[in-house]
């Protein structure tokens, strides 16, 4: 259940101080660049993990705990997403996945979760941003995945209600805002690397009209088994 503690409530960097960091970034990755003539833009470095990561579409994601029943690329908006139907073991919890992988050096995040509620054109209500810390499964890893997420209700078109929870993965964490990878991204390219990510929207099935707080422990609970499986199957440099 989640609690009402402050961090769900936090509010998104300031606007005016966004701006000034962002500009502060372009500045400080593009004037080396227009100087010598070489425009970064024109040529990012490359993503270290582009292949594990575009190999998401063909093969989804394995959980612990979770066993996959069904995958089948979906059109949804411009973009085809993968989609992925998961029975929870020795439970008859069904829920759903749809993973959307960086497909390429210049490929962003956008309008990812408009196109979404669009496609099923879903009524928003109980809308939270929880954020929490993951642990590292993985021995050689001693960093902490920090994730903010949009988790709500949302009623489609057929009636049918959900519990959804949207974030863009990336290796050290996660967040539903493009701006944030933006950023992270900029910082890295300084370093000439890359943050690779995944966009994910999770659908765990829900009465109708209850109270999506009610399904925060199994919310949780995949959002640390995506994590987990995409930091060390997808995002883990080899």
């Amino acid at each position: 259940m989640i609690s009402n503690d402050t961090s769900f409530q936090r509010n998104n960097i300031p606007h005016v101080f966004a701006a000034l960091l962002l500009i502060l970034i372009l500045l400080i990755s593009g004037v080396p660049g227009y100087l010598s003539g070489n425009w970064q833009w024109k040529e990012p470095p490359r993503v270290a993990n582009l292949k594990e990561v575009k190999q998401i579409r063909k093969t989804g994601l394995k959980l612990s705990g979770w066993e996959t029943l069904e995958t089948v690329e979906r059109q949804i908006g411009g973009h085809k997403w993968l989609w992925q139907k998961i029975k929870q073991k020795n439970s008859d919890k069904i829920s759903y996945l749809l993973l959307l992988p960086q497909n390429g050096p210049r490929n962003q995040p956008q309008t990812e979760w408009t196109e979404i509620k669009g496609f099923w054109q879903w009524k928003v209500a109980q809308f939270e941003t929880p954020e929490f810390t993951i642990q590292p499964t993985d021995s050689s890893s001693n960093t902490n995945n920090k994730i903010k997420a949009n988790f709500f209700r949302a009623v489609l078109k057929n009636r049918q209600t959900y519990a959804i929870l949207q974030w863009y993965a990336t290796p050290n964490g996660g967040s539903p805002s493009t701006f944030k990878w933006f950023v992270a991204d900029q910082m890295a390219q300084l370093r000439k690397e890359r943050v690779p990510w995944v966009a994910v929207n999770i659908m765990i099935p829900m009465e109708p009209l209850g109270e999506v707080k009610e399904n925060w422990s199994i919310a949780q609970s995949l959002v640390e088994q995506v994590q987990a499986s995409l930091v060390v199957n997808s995002f883990q440099k080899k």
